[in-house]
């Protein structure tokens, strides 16, 4: 097995544009609702979500694991949206969209968020699910229905997954590599 480092780090809209837009207070844009409150409610929209069809709100819990990639996923059909909840650290994995088999493992990106703020990936962005550095690390995912239906049953093959709005490859098994994080 051979083994690669990818050091990570600080996460900022700039630094996230290949994959995505970086979801929280640094980036409001204007609010598009009327001033029914006399200005004590702003809605905002920081990144436009795209889905066709039915959408998820999952309410996940992260416990810290090792910090090694052993799978990447990408999604055809959404921007798949991580919203931290309670503050808590966590390391997101990325690979820019291709129509590779796999994606190009040199050019992979880690980045540390403080849990002030989340992301929301662009369509195919290559990802593996948050590290947590913290214990009971919570996330809302924002995701289709289709691809939690996908990730389960008759699409799990040699423990990779594969459906209509997923590509969930096994790096170790493809590549005979692991991604090891530095932070």
């Amino acid at each position: 097995m051979n083994i690669r480092e990818l050091k990570v780090k600080p996460a900022s809209p700039d630094a996230l544009a290949p994959y995505g837009e970086v979801l929280g207070p640094e980036r409001p844009k204007a609010s598009h609702i009327g001033d029914f409150y006399a200005g004590a409610v702003a809605v905002h929209e920081p990144v436009r979500f795209v889905s066709d069809d039915d959408t998820c709100l999952s309410l996940t819990t992260v416990q810290p694991r090792p910090l090694e990639i052993d799978y990447l996923e990408r999604h055809f059909k959404h921007t798949q949206t991580f919203i931290p909840l309670g503050g808590r650290p966590f390391v997101a994995v990325f690979g820019a969209p291709n129509d590779d088999e796999l994606p190009d493992l040199d050019r992979l990106e880690a980045f540390r968020f403080d849990g002030s703020s989340g992301f929301c990936m662009h369509v195919g962005t290559w990802h593996e699910f948050p590290f947590a550095l913290e214990p009971d690390t919570q996330m809302v995912i924002v995701l289709r229905n289709e691809t939690t239906r996908d990730l389960s049953g008759d699409n799990i093959v040699d423990n990779e997954a594969q459906g209509g709005d997923l590509d969930k490859k096994n790096l170790l098994k493809r590549t005979g590599s692991r991604i090891q994080l530095v932070l």
